[in-house]
């Protein structure tokens, strides 16, 4: 079940009416054909569907626990995903996968299920990137070369390959660094390690910086203190050299500096 076959829209729109601001639930055939594809995208059995659905007060009751299903599964996957993420940079990746395997014990949701397996095999991969130095074509640069920084701090060398010459050219600029500077660290597995170690460094600081900012920036920009708001990204411009965060720095100047819209 992929991300493009699921839209949830319908089925919130239907909740917020009836749940949220009391409006009837008329069983037409419209909506009877939304409540039935929802359940079985909540595993919710057809069986059960169409008894709920024979008077309107059961039929409420079945789009409340649809509703809950999609919001808890929600909250569920997005909260293990922060967490797993977290431990996977700090380099556990045995506890990543476990604050996963814990979500699959208790999710029912198909879509909810399948991200987290998606994320679970991501995780066991880069933990075999870690364990043998050999990179993975499917899965994305940054969390690679901190497995691979993470088993240099193990002990394992670092073996200069095409592969990891490659991935450190393509992670490079990312972090601001240059051309001459890449090409020279490339020359040697020791350069190739401060490579590796400058750029995550500049990515994580990077990430840091602007996400402490961010949260001054919104905590201001909500007391009405927009020139206070703006200054927290002009602190951020004046010492940033990543791109990636220079650039959200501007897109949050831009839209501070932006009219409000009309009401």
């Amino acid at each position: 079940m992929s991300d493009s076959q699921i839209d949830w829209d319908p089925i919130r729109a239907l909740a917020k009416r009836v749940l949220d601001q009391g409006e009837p639930l008329e069983l037409t055939e419209e909506t009877r054909a939304l409540l039935l594809r929802s359940v079985r995208e909540v595993a919710i059995s057809d069986e059960d569907a169409e008894s709920a659905l024979r008077s309107p007060s059961t039929a409420t009751t079945l789009l409340q626990e649809v509703r809950r299903r999609i919001h808890d599964g929600s909250w569920r996957l997005t909260r293990a995903r922060n967490r797993a993420y977290d431990l996977r940079d700090a380099g556990d990746l045995d506890a990543a996968r476990q604050i996963m395997r814990d979500v699959l014990a208790v999710e029912v949701v198909p879509f909810y299920r399948e991200q987290v397996e998606i994320a679970l095999e991501k995780l066991s991969g880069l933990a075999d990137v870690r364990a043998t130095g050999q990179l993975n074509p499917d899965l994305h640069d940054r969390p690679q070369l901190a497995a691979l920084s993470q088993r240099v701090q193990q002990g394992h060398a670092l073996e200069l390959t095409d592969d990891l010459r490659d991935l450190l050219r393509r992670m490079a600029p990312t972090a601001a660094v240059s051309d001459a500077e890449t090409e020279e660290a490339l020359k040697s597995p020791e350069g190739a390690e401060a490579l590796m170690g400058m750029i995550l460094s500049r990515l994580r600081d990077g990430q840091r910086r602007f996400l402490r900012s961010m949260y001054r920036m919104t905590s201001l920009r909500d007391a009405g203190d927009l020139e206070g708001a703006r200054q927290q990204m002009r602190d951020v411009l004046a010492v940033e050299i990543v791109p990636q965060y220079r650039r959200m720095a501007e897109e949050q100047l831009r839209g501070l500096d932006s009219p409000p819209p009309e009401s």
